[in-house]
C-alpha cells in the first residue's frame, strides 16, 4: 500500500512524464490513443466546450469545471470523470512559470466498461435516479499507479499496441472499484435511468439543429416528459433547452474558428433564426461577440 511519501513520489513521476511528452505546447495528443496531456503556465479564463466522456487527472495544480450552474473542482489529490458528452465551462486555477500546470485525460471506453462489469461480476446498488454526468473522486494509489505504467510505454512505443489496452483496462477496473463506480455502472446498465437519459444526450448531440420536442424525446427515452426533465436535469443540471443551446453555440465557435464561417453564415448553420439572438447569446456565453471572440481564440489557445 502506498504511504502518503509514495503517493507524492508517484505523483511527481507523473508530472515528470507529462513535462517530458508535452514539451512546451498547451495540448497535446499522444500516441497511446485517447490520452491527452495538458500543460499552462498560467491561470486560463473560462472556457465553453463540449466535453467527452472521460477520466482526468491533474499532476500538478488545480482545475475548476462549471457544469449549468454547479462547480466541480480538482487537484493533485482528485479525478474528475464525466460519463456523457456535456457542455461545460472549464479553467485552469493554478499555473506558473515555476510550477506549471500539468494535466492529462483520457477518453472513457463505455462498451469497455460495460462489458469489464460482465466479466469480473461486480454488483451496484439498484439506480435510484439519474446522477450528475460529471463527479469528482479521490485519486487511489492502484490508479495513479496504473496511469504512471501507461504513461512509460510512451519510452517504448513497440509496447503501446499490446500492452495499452491491458493498462486502460486496469485503469476501468480501479475507476469502477472507486465511489464513482455506481456513476459508470448506471450509465452502461440498459434501463436505467442514467442509460435513457444517455440516449437523450446522444440524440441531442447527433440532432441539435434541429428543433427541440421534449415530449418526443422523453418517448424516446422511454419515460414521462416530468421524469425526464427532472432525470435531465439531474445529470446535466440544464433543461433540455438549455444544452441544444449550447451544443449549437460550441459548435458554432468551431465552425468560425476551424472552417472560417462568418457569423452571418454560422447564425444559419447552427440554426439560429436571428443574426442578432445568435449574437447576444454568443456573448454571453463566450464573453465576446463572435468576431471578437474568434480574433482572440486565434491569438490563444482555449483550454480543455
Amino acid at each position: 500500500m502506498m504511504t502518503t511519501g509514495s503517493m507524492e513520489l508517484a505523483r511527481t513521476h507523473l508530472a515528470e512524464k507529462i513535462e517530458k511528452w508535452i514539451g512546451i505546447a498547451n495540448q497535446a495528443d499522444t500516441q497511446i490513443e485517447g490520452l491527452k496531456l495538458s500543460r499552462w503556465t498560467t491561470p486560463t479564463p473560462p472556457t465553453s466546450y463540449t466535453h467527452k466522456p472521460s477520466l482526468c487527472l491533474i499532476a500538478q495544480g488545480k482545475k475548476r469545471v462549471l457544469l449549468g450552474e454547479e462547480n466541480y473542482v480538482y487537484d493533485e489529490n482528485h479525478f474528475l470523470v464525466s460519463s456523457v458528452d456535456l457542455p461545460i465551462i472549464a479553467n485552469i486555477m493554478e499555473a506558473s512559470e515555476e510550477r506549471p500546470y500539468l494535466g492529462l485525460i483520457m477518453e472513457l471506453d463505455l462498451q469497455e466498461i460495460s462489458q469489464l462489469i460482465v466479466d469480473s461480476g461486480l454488483s451496484f446498488n439498484h439506480d435510484k435516479g439519474a446522477q450528475s454526468g460529471i463527479a469528482v473522486g479521490q485519486l487511489s494509489p492502484p490508479l495513479l499507479d496504473a496511469f504512471n505504467r501507461l504513461m512509460d510505454l510512451l519510452d517504448d512505443a513497440d509496447s503501446i499496441k499490446i500492452l495499452a489496452p491491458v493498462i486502460k483496462r486496469e485503469i476501468f477496473y480501479r475507476l469502477l472499484m472507486t465511489n464513482q463506480g455506481l456513476r459508470l455502472n448506471q450509465i452502461v446498465t440498459s434501463g436505467s435511468h442514467s442509460h435513457q437519459i444517455s440516449r437523450a444526450i446522444d440524440w441531442l448531440k447527433n440532432h441539435f439543429v434541429e428543433p427541440l420536442r421534449v415530449g418526443d424525446l422523453a418517448t424516446y427515452s422511454g419515460m414521462s416528459k416530468s421524469a425526464f426533465y427532472t432525470h435531465f436535469r439531474s445529470m446535466t443540471s440544464m433543461t433540455p433547452l438549455q444544452f441544444q443551446k449550447k451544443l449549437r453555440l460550441n459548435e458554432a465557435r468551431r465552425l468560425m474558428l476551424t472552417e472560417n464561417l462568418d457569423a452571418m453564415a454560422t447564425t444559419f448553420k447552427v440554426s439560429y433564426e436571428s443574426p442578432s439572438q445568435f449574437s447576444r447569446e454568443y456573448s454571453r456565453l463566450f464573453g465576446a461577440p463572435p468576431s471578437k471572440d474568434i480574433k482572440n481564440l486565434r491569438e490563444s489557445q482555449p483550454v480543455k
